[in-house]
């Protein structure tokens, strides 16, 4: 951690958004922040003929579809597969979905999304569920301080932030290990900072971010506790145990169970409608507490 009086040059480092829940994400050079978190974030998932999502955790293969973001569409490619596009403005029909604890309304994207996903993961009866705006999915409140966050088909908050020196960090430790070092993808951030000692975003109360648009002010509010994704390969998507075994010898955190963590997950206090780019100038207040 830096003294008090010494200047630090905190910047946006990477900046990436998963349109499809657990599949792989896209990086973009500028990204709109929406109340949700970044635009079109989670915005669609993928759910068995109960409604109930899916993820790699039980289906590995979805870290291979791959998104690109064009401005009326996203194309899904993944290996063996025709392009699937999705129209970000169209849907075919209402149903109902279940994320975690909460069921919600959503929209279905119709047969052809629904059996590009089933015949790429080998299981009938798959849909494609696109989350309703009118929706409003909330963060847990005992986290947030009783503010409402809102949130899509994520986990649980609005925005991941984590830094380069985390994973330098984590990168040490799995080649000093006699283990490949990773890229932060397998990580699913929102936002990379550089200009920070690794898990300085764990003790931030607030992080503003400032640029051509005005002032974004983000509050760090729960250590995100690892479940195994980052054990997958989001190249072969195989499997193997080293990041989660090498994350819980250092970062098992007993607010969490002695779940191992990374990264720190964020609400939005202002700034919605404005963009963020990386390189933008980033601020940050220490929690003492």
């Amino acid at each position: 951690m830096p003294s008090l009086d010494e200047p630090q040059r905190i910047r946006i480092a990477r900046l990436f958004v998963y349109p499809v829940k657990s599949c792989a994400g896209v990086q973009l050079h500028e990204a709109l922040l929406a109340e949700t978190g970044l635009d079109l974030d989670r915005s669609w998932m993928v759910v068995d003929a109960e409604g109930v999502f899916l993820t790699q955790r039980e289906w590995p293969r979805m870290a291979l579809v791959q998104p690109q973001i064009k401005s009326t569409e996203v194309l899904l490619r993944a290996p063996g597969m025709l392009t699937l596009h999705l129209p970000t403005d169209q849907a075919a029909g209402r149903t109902r979905v279940r994320v975690w604890k909460d069921t919600v309304d959503a929209w279905d994207m119709g047969d052809v999304a629904a059996q590009w996903f089933s015949d790429f993961l080998g299981q009938p009866g798959l849909r494609l569920a696109r989350f309703d705006p009118e929706v409003r999915r909330l963060s847990d409140l005992s986290w947030t301080q009783g503010v409402e966050a809102v949130n899509q088909f994520v986990d649980g908050y609005p925005l991941l932030v984590t830094s380069e020196a985390s994973l330098a960090e984590l990168n040490q430790r799995l080649t000093q290990a006699g283990h490949a070092a990773i890229g932060i993808e397998r990580l699913r951030p929102n936002i990379v900072l550089s200009g920070i000692e690794a898990h300085d975003e764990d003790r931030f109360s607030e992080i503003r971010i400032a640029n051509g648009d005005g002032q974004v002010r983000l509050q760090p509010v729960k250590p995100c506790a690892r479940c195994p994704i980052p054990n997958i390969n989001p190249t072969t998507a195989e499997r193997s145990p080293e990041v989660l075994a090498t994350l819980s010898r250092y970062r098992a955190d007993p607010r969490l169970e002695n779940k191992p963590t990374f990264g720190m997950n964020a609400i939005i206090h202002a700034g919605i409608g404005h963009s963020l780019r990386t390189g933008d100038s980033v601020q940050a207040d220490w929690n003492f507490g």
